[in-house]
């Protein structure tokens, strides 16, 4: 099976941090693009920001100057850097990459983690 497994997510302060961790396993020949979506309770989910296979990244204009997405090719894994978080950020956090697996031939093919959990409250 192919799977992206999120964790790092957590209770957090308004003002606090917090690191998340996105790893892909399975049968993966390469790795495109990655990011990070959110999704508060009763709303949809929303873009938070992506790199692609050579680092470059983007933003969402809520997050800018706040979190930071990187990624580590060698481990098959995407991070999410958060810093001050607020109360608005509370939400499950979902990772999604773009694969290309050892079977099946050479199309790529979208996939979603089954979220993390983030909470900013006092």
């Amino acid at each position: 099976q192919v799977q992206l497994v999120e964790s790092g997510g957590g209770l957090v302060q308004p003002g606090g941090s917090l690191r998340l961790f996105c790893t892909a396993s399975g049968r993966i020949r390469s790795i495109s693009g990655m990011g990070w979506y959110r999704q508060a309770s009763g709303k949809q989910r929303d873009f938070l920001a992506d790199i692609n296979a050579v680092g470059n990244t983007m933003y969402a204009d809520s997050v800018k100057g706040r979190f930071t997405i990187s990624r580590d090719n060698a481990k098959n894994t995407v991070y999410l850097q958060m810093n001050s978080l607020k109360l608005e950020d509370t939400a499950v956090y979902y990772c999604n990459a773009d694969l290309i697996l050892t079977t099946g031939g050479l199309k790529m093919t979208n996939y979603w983690g089954q979220g993390t959990q983030v909470t900013v409250s006092s």
